[in-house]
């Protein structure tokens, strides 16, 4: 087919609006770009067109993500002529409505002639109804999007396995790091520890990512007040904001963990950057000294939050994945411990803390592994993956 010039990404969320799809989108525009193709963004009119982006073309033009998405899509895909469509999608960046996985399914539908793809940043059941016996509509409602469009694309392969029974052709990219690893130049530890509060010589465990049910907020605060019942200085820093754009229920989790920490009496070892840039971000991970991340299904490379700290060279605490990652090898790449294990877990940060070699081997290699995961290498897989042309 002819090459790929113009691409128009369609995202729930954009920047300044908090979220990982969009960062994600973001970035990988900024790669298109570079790779000299023409970019758009069709987004929420929450979104304004960033300072650093002006070879972007940005169109916060959509309202609400309802059924009128037909119509303006339509019309939208009409004028601009793009010569792919690449949806990026997560539910609640779609206020959790189904009308963006139907577009392509209306018997009536006007797609442009151009390639549809669409990248599933995760396929967790999307909130749509709130019943538990309407899981099978949800699904089917879901995997209407992967059978609808031209492209499926997955960021991991526990999503990989789930879509290939309903599109045996789906391809597997990961995602990247929102967050280069470019903190201020001489970052000294003692002044941005104390930024935030953080004692100089305090053990300093790391989180970075917005809170939900499914991230482990409240193991964060169970295992630092594991680790202080043991005698340990230890602190936790809590990097970025506490909620994103997109998802109503991260609010309600914040509470939880809030709740918890006044309860546990860690509330002066809990310190919250805020939202911050992104330079300030990498910051917080080269000052700490590990990165508790424990997530209640798993380690994942659709985990924004897992990338960035492989990019900054963590020392990585996490709980393990649904499916082997032959590249997360326990002892050498991170340390695993089970998700709901709060003793395993907060043993396996003292190890870290404790362990200076062993902290500086698992960082090494971390930062070894996040080499495969660049912008540029992703925006050319999916560039092979519009022309037909796609190879792992």
């Amino acid at each position: 087919m002819d090459e790929i010039k113009r691409i128009l990404l369609v995202t729930g969320e954009y920047p300044p609006m908090q979220g990982g799809v969009a960062d994600y989108t973001r970035e990988l525009a900024r790669a298109f770009v570079r790779a000299g193709r023409e970019v758009g963004i069709l987004t929420s009119t929450q979104a304004t067109p960033p300072v650093g982006d002006a070879d972007v073309a940005i169109f916060p033009h959509i309202e609400h993500w309802g059924w009128g998405l037909w119509d303006a899509l339509d019309a939208f895909t009409a004028d601009w002529q793009p010569d792919v469509v690449h949806f990026q999608y997560q539910t609640a960046a779609y206020g959790m409505h189904p009308a963006v996985n139907l577009w392509a399914w209306r018997p009536w539908s006007q797609r442009p002639r151009a390639v549809t793809a669409v990248t599933f940043h995760d396929l967790l059941p999307p909130y749509l109804f709130p019943k538990a016996h309407w899981l099978g509509l949800r699904r089917w409602v879901t995997h209407t999007l992967a059978r609808t469009l031209d492209i499926a694309i997955t960021t991991n392969p526990k999503d990989t396995a789930q879509l290939r029974p309903i599109r045996p052709d789906v391809i597997e990219i990961p995602i990247g790091s929102n967050i280069p690893d470019a903190s201020p130049e001489g970052v000294d530890r003692a002044s941005w520890r104390a930024r935030w509060g953080v004692p100089e010589d305090a053990a300093l465990i790391c989180y970075f990512g917005f809170l939900n049910a499914s991230k482990g907020g409240e193991m964060l605060v169970d295992v630092l007040n594991a680790l202080v019942a043991e005698g340990r200085n230890a602190h936790l820093l809590m990097i970025g904001g506490r909620v994103g754009a997109s998802d109503p229920t991260n609010r309600a989790y914040l509470e939880k963990v809030e709740a918890r920490i006044a309860a546990s009496g860690v509330v002066d070892r809990v310190h919250w950057t805020g939202h911050i840039p992104a330079q300030q971000v990498s910051a917080a991970f080269h000052i700490s000294d590990v990165c508790l991340l424990p997530y209640q299904d798993g380690a994942s490379y659709r985990r924004g939050s897992f990338m960035a700290a492989l990019e900054h060279g963590m020392a990585i605490v996490t709980t393990p994945p649904a499916l082997p990652y032959p590249d997360l090898e326990d002892g050498e790449t991170l340390l695993y411990a089970p998700p709901d294990d709060v003793q395993s877990m907060a043993a396996a940060v003292a190890r870290v803390i404790a362990d200076e070699s062993l902290r500086q081997r698992l960082g090494r290699h971390a930062k070894a592994l996040s080499r495969q995961f660049g912008w540029d290498a992703i925006a050319a897989a999916c560039l092979r993956a519009y022309e037909g042309e796609y190879a792992p």
